[in-house]
């Protein structure tokens, strides 16, 4: 397959100190395709800190192409389309969503032993290693773009990474009482001034949220408070109250950068794998 970036299996890597490269391979159709209505900085380049697009109804628009602005830059090598990992900055453990919380995160016994397990086991039985969906909020740490498209009524989230896609319901619909578990939950917002407000629940129980392990579970409620403080950026502000896996609710902030002059390709996890069976851990 043609892909922008290395297999995500080699994401495991990252977890033992190094850091997934990924470089941009010749001829795909649409990779450099000019992205529209771009703002101009007074030196001609994009401008990334021009005020943020708005709808007709006057809101911010999130709209657009983005990948997580919190990873590590590829040295330069003259390719476009390249980022490095971590998908989260990196703490002396690793990959690890809690890395910047004072104290850490507030596991309860048995998700403490799950992040030391897989920190001693570098992470060999991470499920986004194994080529299964990834939760929303790990895929915004991730080295894979997603295309966000909003409408008044609806936000849909596309993920490169396969082909996974999320809903988030701008209607005011109620969230639903007895949900069908899945994978990224189910979302409703709702605008306070110039964030967006998502409730989500209803998740698969034994998910995760980076690659040691951190959890989340059927008992999740999450909040995101979703901000375009300008054209080229994104803040997501995620709040997790995991009674079943946490002491007491917890806050994350996580960036997203805008991706120009490209567009989505299949990157299918499972085709032609061949890393997992070297993962074995100690």
């Amino acid at each position: 397959m043609a892909s922008r970036l290395t297999s995500s299996a080699l994401v495991a890597v990252v977890a033992a100190g190094f850091f997934l490269c990924a470089s941009t391979p010749l001829g795909a159709q649409w990779f450099k395709y000019p992205t529209a209505d771009v703002p101009s900085g007074a030196d001609g380049k994009p401008g990334l800190t021009a005020p943020t697009p708005r709808t007709r109804e006057g809101k911010p628009d999130f709209s657009g192409m983005w990948l997580t602005g919190d990873g590590r830059p590829c040295p330069p090598r003259g390719d476009e389309f390249r980022v490095c990992g971590p998908e989260l900055p990196m703490s002396r453990y690793g990959i690890n969503i809690g890395a910047g919380a004072p104290g850490g995160l507030p596991y309860r016994p048995w998700a403490a032993q799950q992040v030391k397990t897989q920190i001693e086991q570098h992470a060999k039985d991470d499920p986004h290693v194994r080529c299964m969906p990834d939760t929303f909020v790990r895929s915004y740490g991730l080295p894979h773009m997603q295309k966000f498209i909003q409408t008044p009524r609806l936000l849909v989230m596309l993920d490169e990474l396969n082909a996974n896609y999320r809903q988030v319901f701008l209607d005011g619909r109620p969230l639903p009482e007895d949900p069908q578990p899945s994978w990224n939950g189910y979302s409703s917002a709702k605008w306070i001034d110039d964030t967006l407000v998502v409730d989500s629940i209803g998740f698969r129980d034994g998910l995760w949220l980076d690659s040691v392990g951190t959890p989340l579970t059927d008992a999740a409620k999450v909040r995101e408070r979703i901000r375009r403080p300008d054209f080229g950026h994104l803040e997501v502000e995620v709040t997790i109250d995991d009674p079943k896996a946490y002491t007491k609710p917890w806050t994350v902030t996580l960036t997203q950068a805008i991706v120009l002059n490209t567009e989505l390709v299949d990157e299918i996890c499972v085709e032609n794998e061949k890393d997992i069976r070297h993962l074995v851990g100690k």
